[in-house]
């Protein structure tokens, strides 16, 4: 059983789901007062602006967090403009949604934020699983 956590500040509430993260560390990085990876709870929600927050988090290479506004009528949550970004060394991120199509037919959609190999090394292509890491792969 996987295991999910969310945390709020009473506007917006993340989604974390630990069994995605690729551990880019693009959330630290980019809001270090909120991502802890070293703390307990990780998450410090009420140290940033919903807003900035939202920001953040539609940056996660790998939907392991995402996010939902609590006033069930803000849908901003399922808008994400459409973009593709090369991360040095990394994996191929894709904002929006996609239908993606599988080798063996199956298909899905991904929203937010997708990650692709680009090493050629993760377990679970086309997805990226954090393997370039650890594979040292330049590109």
């Amino acid at each position: 059983m996987s295991k999910i956590k969310e945390y709020t500040n009473g506007e917006v509430t993340i989604v974390w789901k630990p069994e995605k993260c690729i551990h880019s560390g693009i959330c630290a990085k980019g809001l270090p007062r909120v991502f802890q990876p070293m703390v307990r709870p990780w998450i410090n929600i009420d140290a940033a602006k919903t807003e900035t927050l939202v920001d953040q988090v539609k940056a996660c290479p790998s939907g392991a967090l995402s996010y939902y506004m609590n006033d069930k009528k803000d849908k901003s949550s399922e808008v994400l403009e459409a973009h593709v970004e090369v991360l040095e060394d990394g994996p191929l991120l894709v904002y929006g949604t996609l239908h993606i199509s599988h080798k063996d037919g199956t298909q899905e959609v991904k929203n937010k934020t997708t990650a692709f190999c680009r090493c050629g090394h993760s377990g679970n292509k086309p997805f990226c699983d954090g393997s370039h890491a650890k594979e040292n792969f330049k590109g």
